[in-house]
């Protein structure tokens, strides 16, 4: 993001923390400032997905005794135009992308419907996916809304995934960020972090804020826990004790070779599951 770009989407987010996702609603009814908006999937994300079955699983599962398949389920929280969304179903998962926006939400179905057919199905013995795009909050799923009053969502998802949702939360949210992760992913699930942008300067004001691989153990580690920050910005490591039953534990950690531009050579990816599964 260049710097004219993120001083004012900074200068924007410079109030009150708890107006914060109003004025991501703003950003979006306005329309002509989403800095944050790359018109396409992360390739790394693509290339997790393919690469990193064996740590994954695939995309649907035995039902039950009859060997019946059953499609798994997989969520994007901030999901912006929905890019990311279009393409976990393209692999097979029935796909829900998660905005705080309304005028967000309406963005990702027209995407959807303009360019859907640039997501061709990456396995026809498994088919794609269904695509449901969804108006709440991240942290109350009661607020929750489709597009038919009467749809239900899934309760808990098989795979969830983090490029610029995390680092869009002020600090101080955290807490809640890793333990609503932790409430939303089955117990055999998998949480995919892109992990960004951990190039930028610890003490420089966000969105987005800096983040550091040290900051997904943490707090991933230790879901819904204070843990203490030094002035610098920098992050306590070893200050809460070992992570516990039921914390997530990271199972794979990589720079991927392929990243958006901005986050070529410094982005991450991780792979979490529960530590009891």
């Amino acid at each position: 993001m260049a710097a004219p770009e993120a001083g004012r989407l900074q200068q924007l987010f410079s109030g009150p923390v708890a107006e914060n996702p109003g004025r991501w609603s703003q950003l979006w009814d306005a329309g002509d400032f989403l800095p944050f908006d790359r018109g396409l999937p992360n390739p790394a994300l693509e290339d997790t997905l393919t690469r990193r079955e064996k740590l994954l699983g695939t995309a649907t599962r035995y039902a039950d005794e009859s060997k019946r398949t059953t499609r798994k389920t997989a969520l994007v929280p901030g999901c912006g135009r929905g890019y990311d969304v279009l393409l976990l179903a393209s692999f097979g998962y029935d796909s829900y992308g998660l905005e705080i926006s309304e005028t967000a939400v309406q963005r990702c179905k027209e995407e959807y419907e303009k360019n859907g057919y640039k997501y061709p199905v990456k396995d026809g013995g498994v088919g794609a996916g269904r695509v449901v795009f969804i108006h709440g909050d991240f942290f109350d799923a009661t607020t929750w809304k489709g597009d038919v009053e009467s749809l239900r969502f899934p309760t808990k998802f098989d795979l969830i995934y983090d490029y610029t949702f995390l680092c869009a939360l002020h600090p101080s949210m955290r807490p809640a960020w890793s333990k609503q992760m932790k409430s939303l992913l089955t117990t055999r699930g998998r949480l995919i972090c892109l992990e960004f942008p951990s190039y930028k300067s610890l003490s420089a004001p966000g969105p987005p804020w800096a983040l550091r691989p040290e900051v997904y153990l943490e707090h991933l580690g230790h879901p819904g826990q204070s843990i203490p920050y030094k002035e610098s910005g920098e992050i306590e490591v070893d200050v809460s004790g070992p992570p516990e039953e039921g914390s997530l534990q990271r199972l794979a950690h990589w720079q991927p070779q392929r990243t958006h531009e901005i986050g070529k050579g410094t982005d991450w990816v991780s792979i979490w599951c529960s530590l009891s599964s």
